[in-house]
């Protein structure tokens, strides 16, 4: 690869204005700043953040505001009374998966006979496939569910028809301008919806249909609540805004998986070593969804919905070793790629983009937002297979990956995605032009953008007010992720008093930093690289937090980026 990866640009939060201040009286400074960097400014607002329980349950979040659910919930209950077959179709990603276990355990809880079923990436990729269809109606079922997938599956829902299958589409992907000749259509994204939430996840749209059904049949609305550990794992999972209704949904859901009910959660947790009493939506994203997603990149997904599903102990413990070895596995194999695509790759032309027939399906995705990452440039990866190319992209802020996608729709067998994130099937043959022609739109679209890392941070620190009473400050702000990022903060001038590799291949850097009279232990995640010409004194990015090691907890910086101390390039002075 021509290019080294990219430098980090810093950038600090405006401070916030006096009436804004006033307004925001009641919480401490630090607070007032971070409440104004996630647009509070109003006492109501600010309150309305840190009480959001039940949001869901409000009535502008009422299920039946969203297309298509009154025609799904009639369809369903229908199918119930006369003892029929429902097909849960879904995706092996965790959001697919959490999605298929919510509604195939909420339908059997009202009597449904369901058949789950996960598509095999290898041999029939990611959505609906006319073979899928074929192999349900074959077995006598007339009714299929989608979830987290569908939305531009405009063949599959003529074939279905063709088959005699009724088709309820519930998706949260980015619609077509043509919308599948469905029975019923579920997304917060079309143009008719008037529902207030369109970032959901899809299991946060299974969650919905949940809610529907039992509002529906009489069942208190309460107990749908039972299946909101899994839209936890699902949301936080699928990086969508955690804000409003889905910090809400993630919030309680996180409640009830640090309770321990689901014996998938319990192993799963175990062999990640992740107390689970104490699970924040950072474990989930970095340590449970990776193991839950290894199963469906390496194999079927069918071994992560078991666990999530099973009720025995001893089954999902030995299921959450094997997802355990395959995550593993999973990182051995990333890391190959990765290698191997950094050679084929030429970022000079704004695009990074490798194809080759050893690429790992399964891993494609996770190569391509690590290069992605790396190099702040959008990538394609993908595996060339005898007639077809499956790929998988993953961009920038600055360039909207699927309509980028979208204007190369002809050149394409199918393709899908988000503005960061899409995935796309291509003959062979047709790979040069669409390079191409993506690379051309590239450079119409980012021509004269700075494109290097933007870090942002909420405010400049000193030492001495790391303490407690911070540490409390910024937790009330979890659960953080997409939309609601976790504090962020600067403090200059800092003397590095100790450094050390550490992990391994000594990929980190372990650190003692002082100011003033202060130390404090600071790790730096994949910055091992830095240790040789790391000034003494130095600007340092990072989250404040506890980290426990030997059952003795202590005060620590997990660093995002550290410089040479004075060093202003994009940053207030």
């Amino acid at each position: 690869m021509a290019e080294s990866a990219a430098t980090r640009r810093w950038q600090l939060a405006d401070p916030i204005p006096a009436e804004i201040s006033a307004e925001l009286a009641a919480y401490s400074p630090v607070m007032r700043q971070l409440l104004f960097n996630r647009g509070i400014h109003t006492a109501r607002s600010a309150q309305e953040y840190f009480d959001d329980s039940g949001l869901y349950n409000r009535p502008e979040y009422d299920p039946f505001r969203l297309p298509g659910m009154e025609a799904a919930v009639e369809r369903l209950l229908a199918a119930i009374r006369a003892g029929e077959r429902v097909a849960v179709y879904g995706d092996y990603d965790v959001d697919g998966l959490t999605a298929v276990v919510l509604i195939t355990q909420v339908l059997e809880e009202l009597g449904a006979s369901v058949r789950p079923y996960i598509p095999n990436r290898f041999e029939e990729g990611y959505g609906l496939n006319s073979d899928a269809v074929d192999t349900l109606a074959n077995e006598g079922i007339r009714l299929i569910l989608t979830v987290d997938c569908g939305i531009r599956s405009v063949n599959e829902a003529l074939y279905a028809r063709e088959r005699g299958v009724d088709l309820i589409i519930s998706d949260h992907h980015e619609p077509k301008e043509v919308i599948p000749d469905a029975l019923a259509v579920i997304c917060q994204k079309l143009p008719e919806s008037a529902y207030p939430n369109r970032n959901l996840a899809g299991v946060g749209l299974a969650f919905k249909l949940a809610q529907a059904l039992l509002k529906r049949t009489g069942v208190f609305i309460p107990q749908a609540e039972e299946w909101l550990d899994l839209v936890a794992l699902g949301t936080v999972a699928d990086i969508v805004p955690l804000t409003g209704e889905n910090r809400s949904l993630v919030r309680s859901g996180l409640r009830l998986l640090r309770q321990g009910t689901r014996p998938g959660v319990i192993s799963l947790a175990g062999v990640a070593g992740v107390k689970l009493n104490r699970l924040t939506a950072a474990d989930i994203g970095f340590l449970l969804a990776p193991r839950l997603n290894a199963n469906g990149r390496l194999d079927t997904g069918l071994k992560a919905l078991s666990l999530l599903m099973s009720r025995d102990l001893y089954e999902t413990g030995y299921l959450a070793q094997e997802l355990d070895v395959q995550n593993r596995e999973r990182q051995e194999l990333t890391r190959s790629i990765q290698a191997a695509a950094e050679l084929l790759a030429d970022p000079s032309s704004g695009l990074i983009f490798a194809v080759h027939p050893e690429f790992n399906q399964g891993v494609v995705g996770l190569v391509a937002s690590r290069l992605s990452e790396t190099y702040y440039r959008p990538a394609v990866i993908g595996q060339q297979m005898e007639a077809f190319t499956r790929a998988s992209c993953r961009s920038i802020p600055e360039f909207h990956i699927t309509r980028a996608l979208d204007e190369c729709a002809d050149l394409m067998e199918r393709h899908g995605g988000h503005a960061a994130a899409a995935g796309f099937t291509i003959r062979n043959e047709r790979v040069p032009e669409l390079r191409q022609r993506l690379e051309a739109i590239v450079r119409r679209e980012l021509d004269g953008a700075d494109l290097r890392p933007l870090l942002r941070a909420d405010m400049v620190l000193e030492f001495n007010q790391l303490n407690i009473a911070l540490y409390e400050d910024i937790g009330q702000l979890q659960p953080t992720g997409e939309g609601n990022r976790d504090a962020v903060f600067v403090s200059r001038n800092v003397t590095v008093r100790q450094k050390r590799l550490v992990g391994k291949d000594n990929a980190h850097l372990k650190l003692v930093l002082k100011q003033g009279q202060i130390s404090i232990d600071a790790i730096a995640f994949n910055q091992g690289k830095l240790a040789p010409e790391l000034p003494d004194v130095v600007d340092v990015m990072y989250h404040f937090e506890i980290n426990e090691y030997n059952q003795i907890e202590n005060f620590q910086l997990r660093i995002k980026d550290i410089r040479a101390a004075g060093s202003v390039d994009g940053i207030q002075a």
